[in-house]
């Protein structure tokens, strides 16, 4: 392939601009909880969501790339012409970029896993024909998006009720807040900890025990309460601050909190979302690499997740405030806690999903948590024509990225087809 080099800095060109939309829109909504509740600056959310949703990136990234790359395309139908797959890829790639740009334009939290496999479901059936598409594989994903946000709506809920059972609806609720948190955070670490243990480091040539998992798991949970416990204890009431609003001083404990979920969060995103800009860049590079040959699996680079890594935290750093606003602040009034209960029941759904390859939508689990909170409630905290937008915006993106793609395929294939 003379054409192999150009492939390569497209596919790496294409790749960090879509790893650029997912930092603007996805990793936005990830960290509008935390800068809504106020439990973080929007400086503070950028510095976090950089250090962890690298990391996520990097260790536990590599499970999910795969069922992006191998689930949807039946690529032995490409043996014969392996070029069709590399502009399908590069196609689906620069489509699902730019409808990431316009709904981070207007502020709308729509999914990057949408973008994606719109985009490549509709190069597919178009390029390929109706047969190269897994349209079982289709399937799950459709109900994985779904299920995800009623499953992290419903944890939301059950951790917000029992943050008001357990600590806002009783006699004294600050103590009781100084004396459950640190629970919280340990079951926070432990989540987080035991799935990328278990499911994400698989690349990296970890190979370790059941068991040894679980205790490790055990380990970092009780380490980071250990520290929040330090911060927590020096925490004092102040009963002016509680003049205007009733829980100030709760709220003050879950804020500290809120900063261990913001990272869980953070690093949860990276390793599952990754996927949606790395897959293409990985199915390229293993074509021209291997001098045409189409394989069903092909190893990720560490290059390739550094790339996407980079590209979700300038995206972040650069577009991601009109996103973080619509998350935070406008679907319903978040404080700390609230923002807690949200947060870690779409880390807890995202790191789930991503230990076992099922490519859900961040967003829709963390609009869902959000909701969730709301419910918890009443129906009258929600702001439902913000919740009306972005449903239909939901409801667009997959056709929006199908229909990109196809205008680029054939763009590209005319381009270097003949060539």
């Amino acid at each position: 392939m003379e054409l192999g080099t150009v492939y390569i800095i497209l596919a790496c060109a294409f790749g960090f601009f879509m790893a650029w939309g997912i930092g603007a829109n996805d990793v936005a909504n990830a960290m509008g909880t935390s800068v809504g509740s106020r439990a973080l600056t929007i400086r503070q959310a950028v510095v976090v969501a950089a250090v962890f949703e690298f990391a996520g990136a990097f260790l536990a990234g590599g499970q999910v790339t795969e069922t992006i790359r191998k689930g949807m395309v039946d690529a032995s139908l490409l043996a014969g012409t392996p070029e069709l797959l590399v502009y399908g890829m590069l196609a689906s790639l620069l489509a699902a970029g730019i409808w990431l740009l316009v709904a981070s334009y207007f502020g709308w939290p729509v999914s990057t896993t949408h973008s994606i496999v719109g985009a490549i479901v509709g190069f597919a059936a178009v390029g390929i024909g109706m047969e190269a598409v897994n349209w079982g594989k289709v399937g799950t994903i459709v109900m994985s998006w779904v299920v995800s946000p009623l499953l992290a709506g419903a944890i939301a809920y059950g951790l917000f009720m029992s943050v008001q059972r357990l600590i806002i609806d009783t006699d004294e609720p600050f103590r009781n807040a100084k004396r459950f948190v640190p629970g919280y955070i340990f079951l926070t670490g432990f989540v987080i900890a035991l799935v990328t243990l278990l499911k994400g480091l698989k690349h990296l040539g970890l190979e370790l025990s059941t068991l040894a998992c679980y205790l490790l798991a055990l380990l970092v949970g009780l380490g980071i309460a250990a520290v929040s416990q330090v911060f927590i204890r020096r925490i004092q009431m102040d009963p002016e601050a509680d003049r205007d609003f009733h829980f100030a001083n709760v709220e003050k404990v879950f804020a500290v909190l809120m900063m261990v979920t913001a990272c869980a969060m953070a690093f949860a995103h990276g390793s599952n979302d990754v996927a949606n800009a790395v897959g293409p860049i990985a199915a390229v590079v293993s074509i021209v690499e291997s001098g045409g040959v189409v394989s069903q699996k092909s190893p990720m680079a560490v290059w390739i997740l550094i790339l996407g890594g980079v590209g979700i935290v300038v995206g972040l750093m650069t577009y991601g405030h009109k996103v973080i606003a619509t998350v935070g602040s406008n679907i319903t009034e978040l404080t700390p806690s609230r923002g807690f209960a949200a947060t870690l029941a779409a880390a807890a759904t995202v790191v789930v999903a991503s230990g076992t390859g099922l490519p859900i939508s961040t967003t829709h689990t963390l609009v869902g948590a959000v909701l969730g909170v709301g419910m918890a409630r009443g129906i009258a905290a929600l702001n439902m024509r913000v919740i009306r937008t972005i449903f239909m915006s939901w409801v667009v993106t997959l056709p929006a990225g199908a229909f990109l793609a196809i205008l680029f395929y054939f763009i590209l294939k005319g381009l270097f087809y003949s060539v």
